[in-house]
């Protein structure tokens, strides 16, 4: 029989690299920035695996372990938005990657190629997202709760993977 004590040990560990995912939210400087690009390199991995279906599954998978980690991790604290938890930037950087995946897979392209004009717009968009916090990333951020530390990201990954598909568009006008 175990002890309430260690499992609570045990769920605060987990919790704790979670967040961290995995140590890549300790990285300096800017580790927000490494856990963006430990998603897109994880992402594409992902993708080339099982293309859209199973980044997209991944996404919702870790977004749901990203509010509980970070709702275990942060409690108590008055402030729970941390430089080094990053699985937030990993939900809102797959989001926005879902675009251009889900683009690719639609075009009939297969998994093994992802242009990278897409994931490299992903990323950088996010990023500006992410910093700049316009509108609703702004607002989630604000809100200075364990779930805004996930909701600011994952609107930023939402607006990047729109802006994405649009500048997708517009260089396709163009290109053609």
């Amino acid at each position: 029989m175990t002890r309430p004590d260690a499992a609570l040990s045990a769920r605060s560990r987990i919790a704790k690299w979670l967040c961290l995912w995995f140590g890549v939210g300790l990285l300096r400087p800017a580790p927000g920035t490494w856990g963006s690009a430990a998603a897109v390199l994880l992402g594409l991995g992902l993708h080339r695996i099982g293309h859209f279906p199973l980044l997209a599954a991944a996404t919702i998978a870790v977004t749901a372990a990203g509010f509980w980690a970070v709702r275990v991790h942060t409690a108590g604290l008055s402030d729970p938005d941390r430089s080094e938890i990053v699985i937030d930037e990993v939900a809102g950087q797959w989001l926005a990657l879902c675009f251009p995946s889900a683009g690719f897979m639609l075009a009939g392209l297969p998994a093994s190629s992802f242009p990278y004009p897409g994931w490299l717009a992903a990323f950088a968009l996010f990023r500006l997202f992410d910093i700049w916090k316009p509108w609703l990333v702004g607002r989630a951020d604000r809100r200075g709760d364990a779930p805004g530390v996930m909701l600011d990201d994952l609107w930023a990954g939402l607006m990047a993977g729109v802006t994405t598909m649009i500048l997708a568009a517009i260089a396709h006008m163009v290109l053609l």
